[in-house]
């Protein structure tokens, strides 16, 4: 399978270079652009921090059709509803080239390195292709294909340890756009926010009383996976010194994760198990009710920063200053006495196992928790219950 990949990858590039031949390089910048091919690369997380690029597209061309392509069950469930999107465009499936061509698209913007979409696209035909040069570092995404069609089309800066959501927004400036904004955007239906409504009414959670925090224990990528265990005596101390109602989330697959992490708990701490039972659309609408949200560096987290919800982000191996959540209300838990963080954005395939694993396993329990309190007692009155207070609490020395 993977000699058939590398025939199919040759072959478009063949393709790319017969349409520089013919009609020069895909670097041209259309005088009018009213349809425009947005590619953001990476998991779900990643997705959601392109949303500032979308609203800039939004905002500065108002007229201009907007086409998110990649892998639309993904992306359509994601985006939807955030009025960011008026077209999706399915690069994962067969036919793409044939669909890509008939989009007629004017620009083609890629927010990261990525061969098989900058190749799609420039092979399609679209006038202006964008996609990532990557400074600073190496990233395995910068195969020998990918620099060979680098020189085909247009390019732009992504550094790598900056500010990734900034970084992306470089994508923009082909255009003459330049923007700092790194706001988030994602929005829900009704009737998700109605079949959430009704989980809280089910489970006894009353938002307006109840101080409700939402926890997701796993992580698209295993090796920034924390302890169930220490989630659990997370959870505990949350509902012993703040009465906090803990909804646990994940997917169908992390329902065994749930269950393990569930039985770690003391009896007396209420906590819902919720893992499997929202769609990504109810997911949102779930995340932008809680009043805490706490987990790894994963998609979800970067949902609850789209709608303003404060977090908790165990970052582990993840470089905190590239992409977790930033500002009053969002906080890192970083291992201790780290030299430098193992995971990349641009590189998260090559690293230490082992010193991954010491990264994370040297986040502590107590550690997590004095990090809550702290971000309890910085929070706005906005965002705090009546009975959530900052106290100091020795409490902490029992969930070592």
């Amino acid at each position: 399978m993977r000699y058939f990949d590398r025939i199919i990858r040759a072959i478009l590039l063949l393709r790319c270079v017969a349409r520089v031949v013919l009609f020069g390089r895909a670097d041209k910048v259309p005088e009018k652009i009213s349809r425009v091919i947005v590619v953001p690369t990476g998991k779900l997380g990643d997705v959601v921090c392109c949303t500032p690029v979308l609203r800039a597209i939004r905002t500065h061309l108002p007229h201009a059709r907007i086409i998110v392509a990649g892998n639309s069950k993904l992306h359509r469930p994601l985006l939807v509803d955030s009025g960011l999107v008026d077209e999706y465009l399915d690069l994962v499936s067969p036919g793409a080239l044939g669909r890509t061509k008939r989009c007629r698209a004017d620009v083609a913007l890629v927010t990261g390195p990525s061969y098989g979409a900058a190749a799609l696209l420039c092979a399609a035909g679209v006038p202006l292709v964008v996609s990532a040069r990557v400074e600073g570092g190496f990233s395995p995404s910068e195969t020998r294909p990918y620099k060979i069609l680098k020189r085909l089309i247009k390019t732009f800066p992504y550094r790598i340890g900056e500010h990734a959501p900034r970084e992306r927004l470089r994508v923009l400036e082909s255009l003459g756009i330049f923007s700092d904004d790194t706001t988030k955007h994602l929005g829900f239906s009704e009737s998700g926010s109605r079949k959430v409504d009704q989980f809280f009414l089910d489970h006894n959670l009353d938002l307006a009383k109840d101080f409700v925090v939402g926890m997701s224990l796993s992580s698209g990528n295993k090796i920034k996976e924390w302890p169930v265990d220490r989630f659990a005596k997370v959870a505990d101390y949350l509902y012993e010194k703040y009465r906090a109602m803990v909804v646990i989330i994940g997917t169908k697959g992390d329902c065994e994760k749930t269950k393990e992490m569930l039985s770690f708990l003391d009896r007396k701490t209420k906590a819902t198990d919720a893992a499997g039972v929202f769609d990504l659309d109810q997911l949102k609408a779930f995340i932008s009710k809680l009043h805490l949200f706490i987990s790894v560096d994963t998609g979800p987290i970067y949902i609850a920063e789209s709608f303003n919800v404060p977090t908790i982000d165990i970052v582990g191996p993840v470089d905190e200053r590239v992409q977790p959540p930033r500002g009053l209300i969002h906080r890192n838990v970083v291992p201790p006495h780290r030299v430098k963080p193992e995971l990349s954005i641009l590189n998260a395939r090559s690293y230490n196992q082992a010193e991954s694993l010491r990264q994370v396993l040297s986040i502590t329990v107590p550690l997590v928790l004095e990090t809550i309190n702290k971000l309890i007692g910085d929070l706005p009155r906005s965002h705090r219950q009546q009975h959530v207070v900052d106290e100091t609490d020795n409490r902490m020395l029992n969930y070592q």
